[in-house]
């Protein structure tokens, strides 16, 4: 197997302890192949779903990324961590968050942890946030399409949260109040769920990209002489009602291409493709 023919999709179930380029390590290792990537990092106490892409299929990046995630969390109430979870310094306050618990929905402005991977100035924040240096992130827009207790037990709770790309739930945990994140597992990624995905050793199974993106993606299917055209790049028009997000083209021989709408000679809708799948 080399560079050259292989793609597809792996889901992988992370375990706790490791980071997520340790699991795209391990994945190179499984299948012998050097471009490997994946989707969406998780902090390395987190265990759950991490969509590795393979191959070519690493060109799909961005749109995988902007599946809305699923989280499973266990809070710890009544204490504080410097990092938001288990791996910070950890102070028990005694003090609880009010109940119920007053869990964010919709569009909200989030300031990323100190103890995150978004860079300042080219270098990771938590390498400035672990020599002491004091780091204080930009807000940004995110969107928690759902958040709710699903269970307590004494001073500790589980939360389900459903929420977009870019998201921190650590920080969710932490703005209840004395509260910082004991558990995080992400479940699913949109369609995708972590049920059955590979434990990060043993055989792996790819799934099919054509076969992934139709998860997700508006599918069109195409003729002959639009399938000649894509093949080279060029767009097509748009027949019919087509959505705002990414379209799977498909012609009789698969999945042909990942197109966007844009608007051509005269604003006449067109599918331009944006990353060719025919030579997969």
């Amino acid at each position: 197997m080399n560079d050259t023919i292989a793609a597809g999709i792996l889901l992988a179930d992370k375990p706790a302890g490791i980071s997520s380029h340790d699991v795209v390590a391990r994945a190179r290792h499984a299948l012998g192949l050097r471009r490997i990537g994946h989707a969406g990092t998780l902090d390395p106490f987190a265990t759950g779903l991490l969509i590795v892409l393979v191959g070519r299929a690493t060109r799909l990046q961005r749109y995988f990324m902007a599946l809305p995630k699923t989280y499973d969390v266990v809070a710890q109430l009544g204490a504080r961590s410097t990092t938001g979870d288990p791996e910070g310094e950890v102070v028990r306050t005694g003090v609880f968050p009010p109940e119920p618990l007053q869990l964010p929905h919709g569009r909200i402005l989030q300031r990323p942890p100190a103890y995150s991977a978004v860079k300042v100035d080219g270098e990771r924040a938590y390498a400035r946030a672990r020599r002491g240096e004091t780091v204080e992130l930009a807000e940004r827009e995110v969107e928690v399409f759902d958040a709710r207790e699903i269970s307590r037990e004494d001073d500790r709770v589980s939360l389900r949260v459903v929420c977009s790309s870019g998201t921190y739930v650590r920080s969710i945990v932490s703005e209840l109040g004395d509260a910082y994140c004991l558990e995080l597992r992400r479940s699913a990624i949109g369609p995708f769920d972590v049920d059955g995905a590979w434990p990060t050793q043993g055989p792996v199974s790819l799934l099919d990209v054509g076969e992934a993106c139709a998860r997700f993606m508006e599918v069109v299917e195409v003729g002959e002489a639009d399938a000649l055209a894509i093949s080279h790049g060029r767009s097509i028009g748009a027949a019919g009602e087509v959505g705002p997000g990414p379209v799977l083209l498909v012609g009789a021989t698969g999945a042909l291409a990942v197109a966007e709408l844009r608007r051509g000679v005269a604003g006449r809708p067109m599918l331009a493709p944006s990353v060719g799948l025919h030579d997969q």
